[in-house]
């Protein structure tokens, strides 16, 4: 079994992982990078593959032999289903229902992720003291502002300033356009009922930044982007790492467990090299786990470290979603075109429920939108031939919203190692089990009524109320389980990601989070990664030995 020797070992490769690689080599740091999965290139990216280029015309029944999880996600098509994981070597157990969508792949789900990026502000970090439920987390929004300003500058958010202190601006590259019914949209909500409508903040470049080249709008991100125009870690954080000369890349690598040494530290990580089945190791004398929320825990339990609280596996949250409302702009001229340019990102409405006050309607915390309109065919219209052709021409623009709800963290939400139950490669998985309590499901309501509103104020037709509950872990916003504390009784982290059991491993990915606020958590999970990174290359460096 080999052991190299390194400064530092990260688990995982996607956004997280890049960020943690690129920070600790470029502050000198020897950095050995795991990624359980293959290598990729640009080669790889199938953005401007057409369906009749594909063996099954995009439609293989490959997908869902293999994955029959991972093809219920809309990402995970004939063009790219190798990245995600093959369901069938890589087994879970539900205790009740439960969607985990994983990729294994260098950059993970960074190169299919949905690219909306949003700050959290104190309403979010601080939530418990306002309203009175869980805990609030150890650190707060100014301890975050110099990170979130260094990963933005380094990202590319395009988006708009809106001046709103529980949404906090980013710093922006120009935003996207409206459509006309969006713009008209926006302007009645605000009119009428008080309420923001901005265009979504997204990691995708309107103006060149580092080499990388602005957005053309050719539409189907989550297949990758040759111009690195989206925000994904191989061309980026993992390329400025493997620049500095002081990382060792290990694809193919699934790391099974964190080994321990005499005195309570962690020595090293052994993996199994899925490709010839054979066990190894490397050891580091810092140990940073990035490996998505979900996996890191996995590892920690696997290991039988970290857990003297015994919050380990507990308070795992996602996202509610698939609700909202529909309907027609009438008010405007559609002209429906088919095929690009399709612009690679929607509106924003922020959140507005309980930003004073503790409780609307039942439910406490509060959800945001994202949706769109766009001018589309009408199909449905009646006639034959050349009439017919002509009045599907005559289109209309849709528009719709989709609520994104905060869910609460319980600890009857939670992970434990299925011990009868193994992976391809002999490690023990996980069982889930994770429901909507009654403060979700009376916010998504909630959510789906004031879309309707919102929908009405602008003059919008056929309004129809949309959707029913995602199933938890299907909006693939796993967050918690690894939750930070300054109280060790209470959490595995502290303020610095750093685990109260053992001081040199650390846990950067969502795993660490308190609570989930409403907002896309990307962002935040990389803000959150580089300030740790700092606290290791600044101040624990100087323990190591």
């Amino acid at each position: 079994m080999q052991a190299d020797r390194y400064d530092a070992i990260v688990v995982g490769s996607g956004a997280t992982g890049g960020w943690a690689a690129k920070k600790l080599t470029e502050s000198g740091m020897r950095v050995v990078m795991l990624e359980a999965g293959g290598n990729v290139t640009k080669k790889d990216y199938t953005e401007h593959t057409q369906p009749w280029q594909l063996p099954y015309l995009g439609m293989s029944p490959k997908v869902f032999k293999d994955r029959p999880i991972q093809g219920t996600c809309y990402a995970c098509t004939e063009h790219n289903a190798k990245w995600f994981v093959n369901d069938n070597e890589n087994p879970y157990t539900q205790d009740k229902p439960y969607k985990w969508i994983r990729m294994r792949v260098l950059g993970g789900r960074s190169l299919s992720w949905g690219r909306q990026s949003y700050r959290m502000g104190d309403i979010d970090f601080k939530a418990a003291s306002k309203d009175g439920y869980g805990e609030d987390w150890p650190i707060q929004y100014s301890d975050l502002v110099p990170y979130y300003d260094e990963v933005e500058k380094y990202v590319g958010i395009s988006g708009m300033s809106e001046g709103l202190d529980h949404l906090p601006d980013s710093i922006f590259q120009p935003a996207m356009d409206f459509t006309c019914t969006e713009a008209h949209l926006r302007q009645q909500v605000k009119a009428k009922m008080g309420r923001v409508v901005t265009m979504g903040r997204v990691a995708i470049l309107t103006k060149p930044l580092n080499g990388r080249q602005p957005c053309h709008y050719c539409g189907p991100c989550e297949r990758g982007c040759t111009t690195t125009s989206y925000f994904s870690s191989p061309f980026t954080t993992v390329a400025d790492a493997m620049r500095t000369g002081r990382m060792t890349l290990l694809t193919n690598a699934a790391a099974a467990r964190v080994t321990m040494q005499d005195g309570g530290k962690a020595d090293g990580v052994e993996y199994i090299d899925t490709k010839t089945r054979e066990l190894k190791r490397v050891r580091a004398k810092v140990i940073v786990l990035c490996a998505s929320t979900l996996e890191s825990t996995r590892l920690l339990m696997n290991s039988q470290i970290c857990n003297s609280s015994g919050a380990l596996g507990k308070y795992l949250m996602d996202h509610i979603y698939q609700g909202g409302a529909s309907g027609l702009m009438p008010m405007f001229e559609a002209k429906p075109w088919a095929g690009s340019p399709r612009r690679p990102n929607g509106i924003y409405v922020p959140r507005f429920r309980n930003i004073k006050e503790k409780m609307t309607n039942g439910f406490i915390r509060g959800y945001g939108y994202q949706g769109g309109s766009t001018p589309g065919f009408s199909f449905n219209s009646p006639g034959f031939g050349k009439d017919y052709k002509d009045a599907v021409r005559n289109g209309q623009f849709g528009m719709s919203l989709g609520l994104w709800g905060e869910c609460l963290a319980r600890a009857e939400n939670h992970v434990e190692l299925d011990r009868t139950k193994r992976d391809a490669w002999g490690i023990p998985t996980l069982k889930v089990s994770a429901d909507w309590s009654d403060n979700e499901k009376k916010l998504w309501e909630d959510g789906r009524n004031q879309a309707a509103e919102m929908l009405e104020a602008s003059g919008a037709k056929n309004i129809q109320k949309t959707g029913q509950y995602s199933v938890p872990g299907f909006c693939i916003h796993e967050i918690g389980t690894a939750r930070m504390s300054n109280d060790s009784k209470k959490g595995v982290l502290n303020k610095y990601n750093q685990a109260h059991d053992v001081e040199n491993v650390f846990v950067t990915d969502g795993a660490a989070w308190v609570s989930s606020g409403c907002q896309n958590p990307t962002l935040t999970m990389m803000a959150i990664t580089v300030r740790a990174c700092d606290y290791i290359a600044r101040e624990y460096s100087k323990r190591m030995v």
